[in-house]
């Protein structure tokens, strides 16, 4: 079983920015897609980023398109969440994960099946 460690959380200003990075343990990494979801206090997790195993593709929740970026380095089993002019609906509970099919990219929270354990984002208005 992968074990999956984020980091890079905080409290920030709205427009302010974060990068938050979750480091995977085991030799398989670069053969899975890796997602960024995230939960609010009372609302369900949410789907945020995906990355595919070769960096190939990518897709993103509408409501962060052309401000957060995600990232890969398979050398360093590495994958990152560049989040630009954030705002306090942003606010959450960052959760990475690992796909749970090797080589198949989705976008759907029951296709990961590994889990970190969570960094908290806090946006200030």
């Amino acid at each position: 079983q992968v074990q999956l460690v984020e980091s890079g959380g905080g409290l920030v200003q709205a427009g302010g920015s974060l990068r938050l990075s979750c480091t995977a343990s085991g030799r398989t990494f670069s053969s899975y897609s890796m997602g960024w979801f995230r939960q609010a206090p009372g609302k369900e997790r949410e789907f945020v980023a995906a990355i595919s195993w070769s960096s190939y593709s990518t897709a993103y929740t509408d409501s962060v398109k052309g401000r957060f970026t995600i990232s890969r380095d398979n050398a360093k089993n590495v994958v990152s969440l560049q989040m630009n002019s954030l705002k306090p609906e942003d606010t959450a509970n960052y959760y990475c994960a690992r796909g749970r099919t090797s080589y198949m990219f989705t976008t759907n929270g029951g296709g990961y099946d590994s889990w970190g354990q969570g960094t908290q984002v806090t946006v200030s208005s």
